[in-house]
């Protein structure tokens, strides 16, 4: 397997570490949790999972780009997945615009690890990757992840939505997805806000 890049990431109750193959059963529980999936246009079945996550795994990433594990601080359980990836969604989206992005198992919905591990990888974004903006992109009624966006600080920006072109025809209520942005200018000033607040 190729060498990869190390990120670790803490928050105050979480973890963000590489993925490992010890991850693969919660890999295989997000990629088939109806909960989990109420949005996307398939489940995966055990030998798709598994094969998607063995790519994945052997992956040499851009620095930074690499899935993360979202893990508990005080016990050591794994609970979701979280990272930024380039998009390639032109002409919808800018060339090589970044998505953040989580997924987490629906035990541990309503405890605030998104918005947690959200507003830990826009600072990594930021700071460190020294990007200009990222991304959220998502169904136009999942209500769960919009919120998120909002909380991590993110912007509605209606101009830019787009019917996703590879969700299936077969699904046209996914496809409708609406995008959010977040500027390292309005993060900084959000911090120096929070700061002198």
């Amino acid at each position: 397997m190729a060498l990869r890049a190390m990120i670790f990431i803490e928050t105050p109750r979480l973890i963000l570490r590489p993925c490992a193959q010890e991850d693969r059963e919660l890999f295989h529980e997000l990629s088939t949790d109806p909960a989990v999936l109420e949005f996307f246009p398939f489940r995966r079945s055990r030998e798709d999972a598994d094969a998607i996550f063995e790519m994945i795994r052997n992956l040499t990433p851009e620095p930074g780009f690499e899935l993360l594990v979202m893990v508990l601080r005080d016990s050591g359980e794994a609970i979701g997945f979280c990272g930024l990836s380039r998009l390639q969604l032109e002409p919808h989206l800018p060339k090589n615009a970044v998505e953040i992005g989580w997924r987490l198992s629906a035990r541990h919905w309503g405890n605030g690890y998104a918005t947690e591990a959200g507003v830990a990888l826009a600072r990594y974004a930021f700071n460190v990757l020294k990007l200009e903006e990222i991304l959220s992109i998502s169904v136009h009624d999942n209500r769960r992840v919009l919120a998120v966006m909002r909380k991590i600080g993110m912007q509605r920006d209606p101009a830019c939505d787009f019917d996703h072109p590879q969700i299936p025809d077969t699904h046209p209520h996914l496809k409708r997805h609406i995008v959010h942005r977040l500027s390292a200018t309005e993060w900084r000033s959000r911090q120096t806000r929070h700061i002198e607040g």
